[in-house]
């Protein structure tokens, strides 16, 4: 029986790049749920027409403060569209460009740091902001592991 070689750099690095982006694309995963669980368990007042279906009424009460909401809403609703995109892109197997790979990574860890800001003013949102920068964490992470290696090829 032949005797296994131990792995050398160019296999350390192939197994340190996937696990980033395993790592990246699971905090995308995670933050984009725990925005929308926020979105969708937080009444945010009225949700601004987007051209089509029905307008959410605002609930009774006093009304929310000026810009907050609607700020926090679309800050959420953006993390959820843009990591659950990274996430996809992440996951995919099939070789892919490193420009636009990094462009999505850069553009998430953006969408999340600021997701983090506006959940900052929102004391339900802590758990949110949390996640939101753990996300950006892993985005810079892995970002880092593609300035020291380039993707892997198949």
């Amino acid at each position: 029986m032949a005797a296994e070689l131990p792995a050398g750099p160019a296999e350390d690095d192939r197994v340190r790049f996937l696990e980033d982006r395993f790592s990246c694309a699971q905090s995308c995963t995670e933050c984009a749920r725990a925005c929308a669980v926020l979105v969708s368990s937080t009444d945010l007042g009225v949700i601004p027409p987007t051209g089509s279906g029905p307008v959410r009424p605002a609930p009774a009460g006093p009304a929310p403060a000026p810009g907050a909401p609607t700020g926090l809403r679309r800050a959420l609703l953006l993390g959820v569209e843009v990591c659950d995109a990274t996430c996809r892109l992440l996951s995919e197997e099939t070789l892919q460009d490193e420009y636009a790979l990094r462009l999505q990574v850069e553009w998430c860890r953006a969408v999340a740091l600021e997701c983090a800001h506006a959940c900052d003013a929102a004391p339900e949102a802590a758990d949110c902001a949390e996640r939101c920068r753990a996300c950006a964490r892993a985005c810079t992470d892995f970002l880092a592991t593609l300035e020291r290696n380039p993707p892997p090829a198949p």
